[in-house]
């Protein structure tokens, strides 16, 4: 799995336009951020999603999304919040 130190990601991998995150309740950090790849003539614009580390080191996990795939992605995660905060009233 690709990181953004992963030298296969080159240089714009790590040219991270704005920084948002939250700390879970069972402490693993999902950070959420502006991703941008490729040539300078053909940039690719991508969300980074990079869910931390497990105590103890073990790696987390990571996706680069489309735009979309991260609009798709919110929708889904609204959908279940709802579903589960009305479940738990």
């Amino acid at each position: 799995m690709a990181t953004v130190e992963d030298e296969s990601l080159g240089e714009g991998a790590r040219n991270w336009a704005d920084d948002a995150h939250l700390v879970t309740g069972c402490g693993r950090r999902i950070e959420v951020r502006q991703l941008r790849i490729g040539r300078p003539d053909r940039p690719a614009h991508r969300i980074a999603l990079d869910v931390g580390e497990v105590s103890g080191g073990v790696p987390g996990a990571w996706a680069a999304l489309s735009p979309e795939e991260a609009r798709s992605l919110g929708r889904l995660l609204l959908k279940k919040a709802g579903a589960t905060a009305s479940e738990a009233s």
